[in-house]
């Protein structure tokens, strides 16, 4: 009963401290984040009196907030306008019939960002906006990874299935090593930014400007700088700029405005010859474009799109997409860009959102360690009944595409976090923990920049992985991915209660040193606000 008291004290604490998200001006998640931080220690040490006298404490200080935040939401009449790649789920597949499944490894995290923008406006996401795998690698993990003779250490965890009692969930983490700014190598980034008419809104343009400028702020005078806009037709602004000259990049910047067409595929080709000639040798050439995606004059059809980026992308040079905007948002055609171009797809909402990708997370979002990057997961089948990969859906791939070293996969960042679950039921049920074979080998091939010929890392996974009480690592990740299961009003997530899933979140936030986790607990408030 006590526990119930305080859940519903601090529920209303976090419903007064959030539904600033949405709102791209909005800065202050520092102070967002301490008052949750706040109202979690409270709620696990106090009585419900005090958390009435906290909830009316908040709300003076945040009232004012509140009223400007709400005046600022946008209009999301037109939701429908926006695109998305359909998602066929994975589904259960023995062992018998299919020992493994592999995929291409890459990080994107737009998922989460845009789910989110769609909760904080009072709306559920399309079904297939929610891509598990970039829920899960949104946030940060904490857990001591086992180093290999590679770019990767690998970490596994097993535990009871939250979407089946008689199955097992496993956890597998594979992260590479952070290398501190100042050994990065030196850049080449040539910024394709879309000014057409519909980038015209604060959410947009605006916010895009101030994007850039934490980014700017970063780089220094070995990095150099090109600017290609496009809207009718594509112009190039700035051609190789030292990055110490901030004011000569910023001024470029600020001055540029929103109107006409959107010539994007003219854009990319302008951006990739100016990349090109600027090229870095052993460097890090890269374009961002940062655009809401929707393409409408040229080359715009996926299959366009995907056949122009994919010619490039044996050039070196890497293409990083920056989402931004509501009702409009081509959410299918950054992905595509991204996928096919050898980068990453971030959706940005707001200047925090753009400060965790382009400042906090830099390392992982824009320097590369391994190209072409798979996993594999080969099961025991004497061990294991059957499996089901949760996410990557549209990132699969046949045992034989794992092996070809001219299949295209995912480019892997310094620092990155990578989680994959996978659910699976037990051949030998309970007396699986006495088993002493192998229950799955984790296998991650790869190329070094540069090479063409790909590496193998292997990692057997046993019965000793089978925790009797799992890390918060671990339950985090499995209220992630319960979350996810919910919002796609999936067929394993029947049953599934927003009030569970926001106890095991709120239970397992552990270090969260950059307050991430504890966003999640404020999207499960407002989500289940919303479903009242």
């Amino acid at each position: 009963m006590k526990k119930n008291l305080w859940l519903l004290g601090l529920t209303g604490i976090l419903i007064l401290l959030t539904g600033c998200g949405a709102n791209p001006n909005y800065e202050s998640s520092d102070t967002t984040m301490a008052a949750v931080t706040e109202a979690i220690t409270a709620a696990e040490t106090t009585g419900a009196s005090a958390q009435t006298e906290l909830a009316e404490g908040k709300m003076q200080e945040n009232k004012s907030t509140a009223s400007k935040v709400d005046s600022d939401y946008p209009d999301y009449s037109s939701l429908e306008a926006e695109g998305y790649l359909e998602i066929e789920q994975n589904q259960v597949i023995s062992t018998k019939k299919e020992p493994s499944t592999a995929f291409s490894l890459k990080v994107d995290t737009a998922s989460f960002t845009n789910v989110r923008r769609y909760i904080e406006s009072g709306n559920l996401p399309p079904k297939d906006a929610v891509r598990t795998e970039e829920m899960l690698n949104y946030f940060e993990y904490y857990e001591k990874t086992q180093d290999t003779d590679s770019p990767f250490s690998i970490y596994t965890e097993i535990g009871t299935s939250p979407f089946d009692e008689e199955k097992k969930l496993a956890l597998i983490r594979v992260k590479t090593e952070d290398i501190e700014k100042e050994m990065l190598p030196d850049s080449n980034f040539t910024f394709l930014i879309d000014t057409s008419g519909s980038m015209d809104s604060d959410d947009k343009l605006p916010l895009l400007k101030s994007a850039f400028k934490l980014f700017v702020d970063t780089l220094d005078e070995d990095d150099k700088i090109s600017i290609v806009t496009y809207a009718g037709s594509s112009e190039i602004v700035l051609d190789s700029v030292s990055g110490a000259d901030k004011d000569r990049i910023m001024n470029a910047i600020q001055t540029l405005t929103a109107e006409g067409s959107t010539a994007g595929a003219n854009g990319i080709q302008t951006a990739y010859e100016l990349a090109e000639k600027n090229f870095k040798k052993n460097g890090n050439n890269r374009i961002i474009l940062a655009s809401d995606g929707d393409f409408n004059v040229g080359i715009s059809s996926l299959s366009g799109l995907e056949n122009l980026i994919s010619e490039k992308r044996d050039s070196g040079v890497y293409f990083s997409v920056l989402g931004f905007g509501y009702g409009n948002l081509q959410d299918d055609t950054m992905e595509t860009l991204a996928t096919h171009g050898n980068g990453n797809y971030s959706y940005i909402d707001s200047v925090d959102a753009a400060k965790k990708v382009l400042v906090d997370e830099m390392g992982s979002n824009l320097f590369v360690v391994a190209n072409d990057t798979k996993a594999q997961i080969q099961f025991n089948a004497e061990a294991v009944k059957n499996y089901r990969l949760i996410g990557y859906e549209n990132r699969k791939m046949t045992s034989e595409e794992f092996q070809d070293d001219k299949k295209d996969a995912g480019e892997i960042g310094v620092g990155t976090d990578m989680i994959v679950l996978v659910e699976f039921e037990p051949e030998n049920g309970k007396s699986i923990t006495q088993y002493t074979d192998e229950l799955f080998t984790v296998k991650i091939r790869y190329k070094n920049p540069g090479e063409n010929e790909s590496l193998e890392i292997t990692a057997p996974v046993k019965a000793d992985r089978i925790l009797s009480e799992n890390t918060s690592d671990f339950n985090f990740a499995k209220s992630v991915a319960m979350f996810a299961e919910l919002l796609r009003d999936s067929q394993y997530g029947e049953g599934l209660q927003i009030d569970e899933i926001l106890q095991t979140a709120m239970k397992n936030i552990g270090k969260d040193s950059r307050g991430y986790r504890t966003e999640f607990v404020e999207e499960l408030i407002r989500y289940k606000e919303l479903m009242k």
